[in-house]
């Protein structure tokens, strides 16, 4: 299982896997992470940087876009992010976005 963990830095295009979405839990209203035999309630924050993990993006993007917005250091912003998207990558909530192949 450890082949499917991916190394999250500032160049990853993290993207939740098939299997898990993100989605709003209507009845208890906050946001989840359904996964086969598994729900993540994420926090505010965890949600606003998952929102932004699209395959498209690079982290490094993910972190300008919240730093702009927030108005906060990159550098503190950066080590937050990398260390959560690590997290739930470990815990096989997102993965590397592949290459298109034409």
């Amino acid at each position: 299982m450890a082949s499917r963990n991916i190394s999250v830095s500032e160049a990853s295009r993290p993207v939740l896997p098939r299997h898990a979405k993100l989605k709003f839990d209507e009845t208890r209203q906050v946001w989840v992470i359904l996964a086969p035999e598994r729900v993540l309630a994420p926090d505010e924050i965890a949600v606003e940087v998952l929102k932004l993990c699209d395959g498209v993006r690079s982290v490094g993007n993910m972190v300008d876009l919240l730093a702009a917005k927030y108005v906060a250091d990159r550098g503190a912003i950066a080590t937050d992010v990398i260390a959560m998207l690590q997290d739930l990558a470990d815990k096989g909530f997102l993965t590397q976005a592949r290459e298109k192949t034409s």
